[in-house]
């Protein structure tokens, strides 16, 4: 069997995780320990996110044509690659966590909702809260202000029942 015939299953299993992909996020995993490397995946995978392993040439050409081929010039030596499946940020942010207890783990950049960020732009966007975090405070801010609406015109019915 021929080496490309080898590879092309390969190939097709990344180009699937890609066009399910909402962001992917590249880093360098060198030095870190078996332990933070388990404790990391576990996490990744509980959030939904796919995280792997491919030779370097394998993912440039499974992104070859994809909003992530802008990430072909940061595959060089060890890399592993965060596919965002359900939300766009949680591979961001939950290996920006890692990277606080794990210092030896580095982002390399990343593609989140087609754009392209690199190693200081991933950083920022891993610092946005997830998508039902956000819309849980808008909707407590629009809820604010009726809440307090409710209670003044409740305290004015109760004086005016006093009164009468």
């Amino acid at each position: 069997m021929a080496k490309v015939e080898l590879k092309q299953p390969i190939i097709d299993e990344i180009k699937g995780y890609v066009d399910q992909a909402k962001s992917i996020v590249a880093v360098d995993y060198r030095g870190l320990t078996v332990e933070e490397d388990t404790k990391l995946r576990k996490q990744l995978r509980e959030a939904g996110v796919v995280y792997k392993v491919y030779k370097n040439t394998l993912l440039k050409r499974a992104f070859e044509g994809t909003a992530y081929e802008s990430l072909a010039k940061h595959l060089e030596g060890p890399t592993a690659v965060a596919f965002g499946i359900e939300d766009a940020t949680s591979p961001a942010r939950i290996i920006n966590d890692t990277i606080k207890t794990a210092p030896k783990l580095e982002f390399k950049a990343g593609v989140v909702e087609g754009t392209y960020y690199d190693e200081k732009g991933i950083q920022v966007i891993a610092t946005i809260p997830s998508r039902e975090v956000l819309i849980s405070k808008l909707l407590g801010s629009l809820q604010s202000p009726i809440t307090n609406f409710a209670r003044v015109l409740k305290q004015i019915a109760e004086k005016q029942s006093e009164v009468a």
